[in-house]
């Protein structure tokens, strides 16, 4: 799927290696990311691009065949099972299929519940 298999050290990097239309649905990703979490920074951690806040993961997001993946970890799945019964999810991801348009709202929620949860670990510092 992605035009290259070369290791990519930015999110932005990460995003130009895919077909313009999953380009637009990663962008629109981490947009949504950036709004509900305006003081976590980016990186490529897993090889996918990553939101840290305070030196710890945020939440992931990655494209493939047919969906996006997003990893807001155990705990934001678990905080929002209900609002993901239609996507298929494992532990601590859920997958938006292409054919399906993206809950970009429900992503909104749920990266709001990991900062909070963020911000009670780190005794609500600022950046990294």
């Amino acid at each position: 799927m992605r035009k290259t298999k070369k290791q990519v050290e930015t999110v932005s990097e990460y995003i130009q290696s895919f077909p313009k239309d999953v380009q637009s649905l990663l962008e629109k990703m981490r947009q949504t990311i950036q709004k509900a979490a305006p003081g976590a920074v980016e990186a490529i951690s897993y090889q996918m691009p990553t939101f840290k806040l305070n030196g710890k993961n945020l939440v992931h997001f990655a494209a493939f065949k047919s969906h996006i993946g997003f990893y807001p970890i155990p705990s934001g799945i678990e905080a929002f099972k209900k609002e993901l019964v239609p996507y298929k999810q494992g532990k601590g991801s859920a997958q938006f299929p292409f054919d399906k348009p993206i809950p970009y709202g429900l992503v909104k929620k749920i990266v709001a519940f990991r900062v909070k949860e963020n911000l009670k670990k780190t005794g609500g510092k600022g950046k990294e």
